[in-house]
């Protein structure tokens, strides 16, 4: 997107990327569908973005979801929002969409060079990167770094640059992860039989670090190590920080929503006859599978001879979080280089000249659209950057 805006404003722009090809993230990220942005009301849009959202809301109100959508049909690329109110473009991928946009880069002026890893500045401030051929060193007037976060290094976003900028006294927040799933410590049996199984239709309940309860309702899946899923990644952020501040989080999970506790009491406590409990909860219930499954696995046995104890276990199970998943296993990072370090630009306000954009700045937001716009908003917005401060070192 920085490219994009100094190309089409007459600047010739380099783009250097250390992997063999351009986008990988992005592709990897339309995988199952390209859910480019989402079509809810710029105010609820904008808090997505929590901690963040007073410094994400000028760069996403130049580039709203609404002008995203019209940048894309500008590159042949329709779109549409599904019931959920998310946007992907009408084939549901992302191949189409970057083809189209490298095409108009190049035709643009914009030069790249695969394969070239960033590794810093020599003495002399100049740009430095590791290439096949040995190390290459490049003078720019301007630098955008659009780096990533710490999630799928194996797509080329492995939060080396970090230290770099540490070194130089560049505020940087640790990369943590976010949109992240949770160890929970299963027994052998139940993780060697239900690993992969989804928990569909489930709220989730518990209290944050601040006191604050969260409640969502959902869908999420069991892992050999614990869950994840879009009902766990929603809350990922207030759980992992939880953990960090207190550690394992508690959690509850209601196997049976738009069933009262009551109702639930009188239907285990009715007579099943010569009926397993499984077929019993399940003809009740309506809990069955992967659910008694976890029932069996959470709660002690003498509960299951007491209706009461069993239907408070359905409408409300306790499950402990002990962590967050690795950050190479996560969908997206928070954590990065810090607003404060940064002028209105995207500018680094001790290295006049170096802007940056995506996920390498502290920022986070849940699944649903929000990081492609924000990273596409922030790129922009850099691009813009660059071209205020060259016009006003020439002016």
């Amino acid at each position: 997107m920085a490219a994009e805006v100094l190309s089409q404003n007459g600047v010739q722009v380099e783009l250097y990327d250390a992997m063999p090809s351009v986008g990988r993230k992005f592709l990897m990220a339309g995988k199952g569908g390209m859910n480019i942005t989402h079509s809810e009301p710029i105010e609820r849009f904008l808090d997505r973005y929590g901690a963040r959202r007073e410094q994400m809301q000028p760069l996403l109100e130049v580039f709203s979801p609404d002008a995203l959508r019209e940048w894309m049909r500008g590159l042949g690329i329709e779109t549409f929002a599904g019931t959920s109110g998310r946007v992907f473009p009408t084939d549901m991928k992302a191949a189409p969409l970057l083809r189209a946009w490298l095409h108009r880069l190049r035709a643009a002026g914009v030069n790249l060079h695969m394969r070239h890893r960033w590794c810093g500045w020599n003495d002399a401030g100049t740009l430095r990167f590791a290439t096949p051929e040995g190390e290459r060193a490049v003078q720019a007037d301007a630098v955008v770094l659009a780096l990533g976060g710490g999630s799928w290094p194996q797509l080329g976003s492995d939060g080396a640059w970090a230290p770099m900028l540490v070194q130089r006294g560049v505020a940087v927040a640790p990369l943590r992860p976010a949109n992240c799933g949770f160890d929970v410590g299963w027994g052998e049996h139940f993780r060697t039989r239900f690993a992969g199984h989804p928990l569909k239709n489930v709220v989730l309940t518990f209290t944050d670090a601040a006191g604050v309860t969260h409640r969502k309702q959902g869908d999420c899946v069991v892992t050999e190590t614990g869950l994840e899923g879009g009902l766990i990644y929603a809350s990922s952020a207030p759980l992992r920080d939880k953990i960090a501040a207190a550690g394992p989080a508690l959690i509850h999970l209601d196997l049976a929503p738009g069933k009262e506790l009551s109702r639930v009491v009188e239907e285990v406590a009715h007579p099943r006859g010569s009926r397993s409990l499984s077929s019993h909860l399940q003809s009740r219930v309506g809990v069955k599978g992967v659910k008694t499954a976890l029932l069996r696995e959470a709660l002690a046995a003498a509960d299951f001879s007491d209706p009461v104890r069993l239907a408070a276990g359905i409408k409300s199970l306790p499950l402990r979080l002990v962590s967050p998943r690795p950050l190479a296993e996560a969908i997206s990072s928070a954590g990065g280089v810090a607003f404060e370090a940064l002028d209105s630009r995207l500018m680094i306000r001790t290295m006049p000249g170096v802007f940056c954009a995506g996920e390498m700045l502290d920022w986070e937001a849940p699944t649903g659209g929000y990081l492609l716009s924000g990273c596409f908003a922030s790129g922009r917005a850099a691009g813009k950057g660059v071209l205020q401060w060259l016009a006003d070192r020439q002016g």
